[in-house]
């Protein structure tokens, strides 16, 4: 196939790198995970290119991202590739985020953004968040004994990472420095692209640190800024715990714990206790606009979307405090015997 011609001069190739490796990356500080499913994204579109029109890399061109072959694009990841909806719609937004950073680069690709960002993702069935009960955080929280040094470093790193409602790249880069334990105490959490946030902690959890640090850290007030929070022995010193040892730790909290609680989930990672201690808030009446700046999210939208769902408990309470003389009883399916029966195939 006869190469085409570069719309206004743009080279794809250099294009895609400057968008991947400055835009994303420094201008819009993103982290590096994101710049990969972003770069993902992209080769994800340039299979296509090849697939469905038999277009070797070196002939892909800026033309090749016309509305038509988006579309063709779309088509071919639901029918060809049956994507789930959710990574339809995501790779359609990188394509989207390319074209807007060609059309700051290039005039002549304005038209081209324009055209292509009128085209819709499939429509996401929108689920309830997945969070824990209270009966399987308290298990899990409660699952090392405290026995040994170990254990109770990481029934300190739970209950921390619970209470800050962190990533799991946040609790295992947390330092000393990070802790505010004065009034009010709260934790500085530094998350995605470097940018970070301030967390309060609970009384009983600042009670906890205060032991933790007399034990892990004496004199901690004194030490580096920079002496990591949690840590192992590597080589005579203390060496920062990977995200890798974090997830150990709570996938082992899980598995004691589970005997004793069946609430606990099969499959058990540091996003669901972010998810179940942001869920608590929104049910303790904690407005989503606090949650937002507590989780770190960059928009109101992406609270939303995962977290404001009430609960059949919420709902129940609502009506019943509105209608305090009509409903003066538990509701029947608040009983696990029938809520069973009701949702049984």
């Amino acid at each position: 196939m006869r190469k085409k011609e570069c719309r206004g001069g743009l080279d794809f190739w250099q294009l895609a790198r400057d968008y991947l490796r400055s835009y994303c990356k420094n201008a819009c500080a993103l982290s590096d995970k994101t710049v990969d499913a972003y770069r993902i994204g992209l080769e994800s579109y340039i299979s296509y290119l090849h697939d469905d029109l038999a277009l070797e890399r070196k002939d892909i061109t800026m033309e090749y991202f016309e509305h038509s072959h988006v579309r063709g694009y779309l088509r071919w990841m639901r029918e060809v590739k049956e994507y789930a909806e959710r990574t339809v719609a995501l790779r359609l937004t990188v394509v989207k985020s390319f074209l807007r950073y060609a059309s700051y680069e290039d005039i002549t690709m304005v038209s081209v953004y324009k055209a292509v960002s009128t085209i819709k993702a499939p429509r996401q069935a929108k689920k309830p968040v997945a969070y824990m009960t209270d009966e399987a955080t308290a298990a899990i929280l409660a699952a090392y004994s405290g026995n040994t040094r170990t254990s109770r470093r990481n029934r300190m790193l739970l209950v921390l990472l619970y209470d800050s409602a962190a990533r799991i790249s946040e609790i295992a880069g947390a330092c000393i420095g990070d802790l505010h334990l004065g009034s009010p105490p709260f934790i500085s959490l530094t998350g995605k692209g470097g940018k970070t946030r301030n967390m309060p902690l609970m009384g009983k959890t600042v009670e906890h640190l205060k032991v933790y640090l007399d034990e892990f850290h004496p004199g901690w007030s004194k030490l580096t800024r920079s002496t990591p929070l949690f840590y192992c022995r590597r080589n005579g010193g203390p060496c920062m715990l990977s995200v890798d040892a974090v997830s150990v730790i709570l996938k082992e909290a899980g598995r004691i714990a589970r005997p004793d609680c069946r609430d606990v989930p099969a499959r058990l990672h540091c996003h669901l206790v972010r998810k179940t201690r942001a869920m608590n808030l929104y049910e303790d009446g904690t407005p989503l606009p606090l949650i937002m700046q507590m989780l770190g999210h960059e928009s109101m939208s992406t609270t939303s979307t995962f977290y404001a769902f009430a609960t059949m408990g919420m709902m129940t309470d609502a009506i019943a405090a509105a209608n305090p003389e009509v409903i003066g009883e538990t509701p029947t399916w608040y009983e696990d015997s029938i809520a069973e029966a009701l949702y049984r195939l």
